[in-house]
């Protein structure tokens, strides 16, 4: 499904395939020769996405783009099913497996790996040629990669990155109060755009038929 948001509709490269079930949402921009699978997501929330040429988008995967942190994908980029990607830069030649999850602000640069379950957390710099094993973490800039179970460490690095403040502009609660009603007042807020989006089911069907033929 395409669909245009605030008013901005997807650009697809003609050599592109997008799924029946995929879900292409504002301003998304395809490259040549990308494929877009069944069941994924790719959002502009206020920001815009860009996928690059001859990048593969697998079953589930979700790519957004928020009005801080735009969405840009490289070239021959493969996302793996259930990924998530949100508001971060993807340089050429990246392999994000099944279950990734990067953050708003990080960076993943070319050659990259992030194995199944990793992840690259918030405003995060992994360089060239690294890797992130089966469900570890990657945080900070430049990346420390560490175990799940370095918690610690972990949120040593995380907690001055400030997640609350990066992705929604709200400053950590004290110890006993919540963000919360906040939080989900102004998410709500922008989320309610997207009852004025217009379904392009016309662009779809023709973006099948070219596969089919």
């Amino acid at each position: 499904m395409l669909l245009v948001h605030q008013g901005k509709r997807p650009q697809i490269h003609e050599t592109a395939y997008i799924a029946p079930t995929a879900t292409i949402c504002g301003d998304v921009t395809i490259g040549e020769n990308s494929r877009i699978l069944f069941g994924a997501v790719i959002v502009a929330e206020g920001g815009s996405v860009e996928i690059g040429a001859h990048c593969i988008i697998m079953e589930n995967a979700v790519i957004r783009g928020t009005i801080r942190h735009p969405t840009r994908l490289g070239n021959h980029v493969l996302v793996g099913p259930r990924a998530y990607l949100t508001g971060c830069t993807v340089e050429d030649n990246v392999f994000l497996a099944t279950g990734a999850t990067v953050f708003n602000g990080a960076r993943i640069s070319t050659r990259a790996e992030v194995r199944i379950n990793g992840v690259v957390h918030l405003r995060t710099t992994l360089p060239a040629d690294a890797i992130v094993p089966i469900g570890w973490i990657a945080v900070g800039d430049p990346a420390e990669i560490l175990p799940p179970k370095d918690h610690e460490r972990i949120w040593a690095i995380q907690e001055p990155l400030n997640f609350p403040r990066t992705v929604f502009g709200l400053e950590r609660a004290p110890a006993g109060e919540t963000i919360m009603p906040e939080l989900t007042r102004r998410y709500a807020k922008a989320l309610g755009r997207h009852r004025e989006d217009q379904i392009l089911d016309a662009g779809l069907d023709h973006r099948v038929a070219q596969l089919e033929d």
